[in-house]
């Protein structure tokens, strides 16, 4: 496909089969399958998709330490690392279908501590290969009880041959600053997955659509009470609606005008569609391109600070200075 050719975006909202990693994956692999069939590039899953987000945070105070441990001790067993077996499951499913997959995970890091999670959106290619991942650089209110910040060093946009791909997580999009970083990089694209819904967060998608002339994908879980198993007993601390649901979706996806192309979704499991000319992702900047000739860096700076930053690093001595050998120490 060359960037001549039209192509189509796919986005999930659905359930997972909540806190269990295995059942979750299937459930993403055939949702993959299935947006391939109707002729999807690039399929897009909510927010923390895999194994589910902890919805909990908000509704179970921060003094219940103990019934909170348990929730996340179960939560971590059913997380991921990057690369893992997991990753592998879904880049296979990736590659059988030939599409571009974007979708949130609860991300295990084994380097620091061995304890914390990240709320991190995984990019896969056509091929299956990691083309990245992005961890959340905010956890928002209760979120912070269960993930850790991101470092920003793997804040990037992808160049996937149809379109380049950006994209930051649920209120990540409401960090001016963020969102510039990824217009400048030449964004055509912006993933938005989330756990926001409602008239707010609609208008923040047609508005950063607007901003950045991008196509924005804003992907929602859709869950419902009954999705909650019995064995984690959620029901009476986590409310739903009368009609059952907890978080009804509203997924869409908004062209580079800010007008809806598919969407909103609510209170449905279901997958939009929606076709994009590659002309859609240049005209609008005619007259709005906010990091191109809408932009005055004379007048404004922006510095991205993209440096991992580690738990632990390892001084093995000072330049030029030699370590003292051990008779000078003994007379020290």
């Amino acid at each position: 496909m060359s960037r001549t050719d039209s192509f189509r975006i796919a986005a999930v909202q659905a359930a997972p089969v909540f806190l269990d990693l295995e059942g979750t994956l299937d459930k993403a692999c055939d949702l993959i399958d299935r947006a391939a069939g109707q002729g999807a590039d690039l399929v897009v899953f909510p927010e923390a998709f895999v194994p589910a987000y902890p919805v909990w945070v908000w509704f179970i105070p921060s003094g219940k330490t103990h019934r909170l441990r348990a929730l996340y001790a179960e939560l971590y067993r059913n997380s991921v690392t990057i690369p893992g077996p997991a990753t592998r499951r879904l880049g296979e499913a990736a590659a059988r279908a030939g599409v571009v997959v974007a979708i949130g995970v609860n991300e295990r890091d084994p380097e620091a501590g061995a304890g914390t999670l990240y709320n991190t959106l995984l990019l896969l290619g056509r091929d299956g290969s990691v083309l990245g991942r992005h961890r959340k650089l905010i956890p928002t209110a209760g979120e912070r009880l269960v993930w850790g910040r991101g470092d920003g060093s793997d804040l990037a946009v992808v160049d996937v041959g149809f379109a380049r791909i950006g994209g930051l997580i649920c209120w990540e999009n409401y960090m001016p600053l963020a969102r510039q970083t990824l217009y400048a990089w030449g964004e055509q694209i912006h993933l938005a997955p989330t756990w926001d819904r409602g008239e707010p967060w609609l208008s923040s998608m047609r508005h950063i659509a607007k901003e950045s002339r991008c196509v924005v994908v804003g992907c929602c879980q859709a869950l419902r009470a009954d999705d909650l198993p019995d064995r984690l007993e959620l029901g009476e601390a986590v409310p739903a609606g009368d009609d059952d649901w907890i978080n009804p979706g509203d997924s869409v996806i908004v062209d580079p005008d800010g007008k809806l192309l598919a969407g909103p979704a609510h209170a449905e499991e279901t997958i939009l569609y929606a076709a994009i000319e590659p002309d859609q992702l240049v005209a609008p900047r005619w007259q709005l391109d906010v990091a191109g000739h809408y932009s005055r860096p004379d007048v404004f700076e922006l510095r991205f600070h993209g440096r991992a930053t580690p738990q632990v690093q390892t001084v093995t001595g000072l330049e030029g200075v030699e370590p003292p050998d051990a008779e000078t120490a003994e007379d020290a």
